[in-house]
């Protein structure tokens, strides 16, 4: 199901807000848990408490890839004219065995470079595979996000699906958080990205 709405209904958010657009897949989307406990719900509600002039639309799609991403955002941008962009995609590609260089790279470089030809900002979202898929595999693909992030000077978010798995914060498939899970990604979330909020709320 597609899933591009506002996050949060709060008659505190002004109309005239900038827009920050997550684009991601299930793990934005809130696989398993209510919509609002899912981190994109727990991040505008922190923007709220702390007065900050940003709306979240939440444009996370269960099961979607860096291609359908990329096909995705050319109509959010358009729409919502986003001030930032988190993008929270590849996990999908990754556990399907995808190209890293020929597809999930490739897919997220041209994602980036969307964003920053519309004056939008990204922030990029350091997704993990579960360790099963082989160390190679996963350093691998982990690299793609930072030698992007360190490559155009973007904020990267990493977690750990390890440190999860073993605090208990993980759903029993391994792969997608619980509640408590996502509470504590929008905790990270919010601790890398609340010096920008603040920085372009006063501009």
């Amino acid at each position: 199901m597609t899933l591009i709405v506002p996050v949060n209904s709060s008659n505190r958010i002004s109309s005239a807000a900038n827009t920050l657009v997550v684009l991601g897949d299930s793990l934005s989307a809130g696989y398993g848990v209510k919509l609002d406990s899912s981190w994109p719900s727990l991040l505008e509600q922190s923007i709220v408490n702390n007065d900050l002039n940003f709306k979240v639309i939440n444009a996370g799609i269960s099961g979607d890839t860096t291609s359908g991403g990329l096909y995705r955002l050319p109509k959010l941008l358009s729409k919502h004219e986003p001030k930032i962009v988190i993008l929270e995609l590849g996990g999908n590609d990754g556990l399907r065995g995808m190209s890293l260089k020929k597809i999930v790279k490739k897919n997220l470089r041209s994602m980036i470079e969307m964003v920053h030809a519309s004056d939008g900002i990204v922030v990029l979202v350091g997704v993990e595979l579960p360790p099963n898929y082989g160390e190679i595999y996963t350093s691998n693909f982990q690299k793609i996000f930072v030698d992007l992030a360190t490559e155009y000077g973007l904020i990267l978010i990493n977690g750990s699906i390890k440190d999860m798995t073993e605090m208990g914060l993980m759903q029993s498939d391994g792969i997608h958080p619980n509640q408590e899970g996502h509470k504590l990604i929008e905790q990270e979330v919010w601790l890398n990205l609340s010096p920008l909020l603040n920085k372009l709320s006063v501009e």
